[in-house]
């Protein structure tokens, strides 16, 4: 005899759905499927402990005749079914969402109904809403936002890495150092300690010899926390994390550890820093969203590009100049971020290298993570803005071997090292140019709007933070 199992999904037996008892379910469907077919899995997935609440009705007239009362009908549920075939079908399933206030959403949709670019547009709404998104072989969950800070507080998240998203964030840190608050940042990385570790700048001699000793005893001393509270001089709670889902959650981390030591601290207001496009796994009050525009549309636009851009209340496009990007493409971002988020305010920028010491005068090696696509325009602003003679650009501080040999050919020449602190920016590059007797100056990459002024970036940025704060004394968060 067949065993009646084999006749089940496999996904149904799948322990992950002993997370469905008790939850309130709603189910997206088409009419590609046969509607006993359908109707026959919601009585298996009830069987799981699930509560189907409702369904959404996402198109196809392969197998069914489409009308509310043919549908109800069949599987004695409510049925959200559009109007119109103008009717925009995210639109309708934000309407059923909030109506029934659903635990999960399960696609029981397939292709060419539902295919892999609606899915994310759907996952992307699904998740804005705090709302888990499954299928037959996936499960999206929105990024945790756990309500451990007790300060009010503000994120700063990224869509990828190398956008230039810890430059904004020493920027915002700055900025409401100097005129709003007391702050604190609470930030993670890939290279984070394996306790959160406090960084405070009246108490640590934030100098490159510090660094070297950090770096010596085997740890990561360009890791974000330090460029943070040595280029912001705002103390700062280094933490770690690893793996980053789709969405932006980390596999594991130790930043909710991390705000518990801000809670403790007598600072007043907390910036929360994410690590490439993973968040930070707190509940903050308003969020900066750091948008490289050297990124491909799609991934800034599209897939989990759009979620980031929806829970976002400022967004920070950066590199918006040639040779990176030209004029037709810096468009196409501005008019897809606000085509996804109308509300949302854009400030386009470029950055430019800020030394923190005096280099005038000098021959100066400079080692970056930026693209030898930028070389002229660094040297040409370092040498007309600060008077320096810039002999050398090494584009290669995350690639080790060839960092090597930059330095090896050429620092020799030169009086000073000015430096990113970033990936071997201390355990190679500064190394070698304190035995070669160089001066060794640190690089804070600095936004500059494209259009507009300096105030008018300043401002975005205070006006967002004095939210964050009204938010928080109004209970909003």
């Amino acid at each position: 005899m067949i065993d009646k199992k084999l006749f089940r999904s496999v996904h149904l037996d799948d322990l992950q759905f002993k997370g469905f008892n008790g939850k309130r379910v709603l189910c997206l469907v088409d009419g590609d499927h046969y509607p006993p077919v359908v109707k026959w899995t919601i009585e298996e997935l009830e069987k799981s402990g699930g509560k189907v609440v409702a369904l959404v009705f996402l198109g196809g007239t392969e197998k069914i005749r489409v009308s509310s009362k043919d549908l109800k009908d069949i599987f004695d549920l409510r049925v959200y079914l559009r109007k119109s075939r103008l009717d925009d079908s995210i639109s309708f399933l934000v309407e059923a969402l909030e109506e029934e206030n659903p635990d999960i959403v399960l696609d029981l949709s397939d292709e060419p109904i539902v295919d892999y670019w609606k899915r994310f547009k759907i996952g992307s709404r699904v998740l804005e809403m705090g709302i888990d998104y499954i299928g037959s072989d996936f499960w999206f969950k929105p990024p945790v936002e756990d309500e451990v800070l007790n300060k009010p507080s503000i994120s700063v998240i990224g869509t990828g890495k190398r956008i230039g998203k810890t430059a904004i964030g020493v920027t915002v840190a700055r900025l409401v150092k100097e005129e709003l608050f007391d702050p604190v940042v609470l930030c993670m990385g890939r290279g984070g300690p394996p306790e959160p570790e406090v960084i405070d700048p009246e108490k640590i001699d934030l100098e490159v010899d510090t660094l070297i000793d950090v770096a010596e005893r085997g740890r990561h001393a360009a890791s974000d926390y330090w460029e943070d509270a040595l280029l912001s001089q705002v103390s700062t709670i280094g933490c770690r994390r690893c793996g980053g889902g789709m969405a932006g959650n980390p596999f594991s981390s130790n930043v909710l550890e991390g705000g518990g030591i801000a809670n403790e601290l007598s600072q007043d207001f907390v910036i929360t820093e994410g690590s490439g496009p993973t968040f930070p796994p707190v509940k903050t009050d308003k969020k900066i969203v750091v948008i490289g525009a050297k990124q491909p549309l799609e991934k800034i636009l599209s897939f989990f590009g759009e979620y980031r851009i929806r829970v976002a209340d400022l967004a920070i496009i950066t590199m918006c100049e040639k040779p990176y990007v030209d004029d037709e493409k810096i468009e196409k971002i501005e008019k897809g971020i606000l085509k996804i988020n109308p509300d949302l305010d854009v400030v386009k920028t470029v950055f430019r290298p800020q030394p923190l010491d005096e280099v005038a005068r000098r021959d100066v090696f400079v080692a970056t993570t930026a693209s030898d696509q930028s070389n002229k325009s660094i040297k040409a602003y370092l040498e007309e803005e600060y008077g320096c003679r810039v002999k050398e650009i090494s584009n290669n501080l995350s690639n080790r071997i060839k960092l090597k040999k930059d330095l090896n050919r050429s620092i020799s020449s030169c009086d000073i090292l000015l430096t990113e602190i970033k990936a071997a920016s201390i355990d190679v590059a500064a190394k070698k140019a304190k035995k070669e007797g160089l001066e060794i100056v640190f690089l804070h990459n600095r936004p500059v709007p494209v259009d507009g002024s300096i105030d008018e970036l300043n401002e975005a940025i205070l006006s967002l933070c004095k939210k964050a704060h009204k938010s928080f004394r109004r209970g909003e968060n």
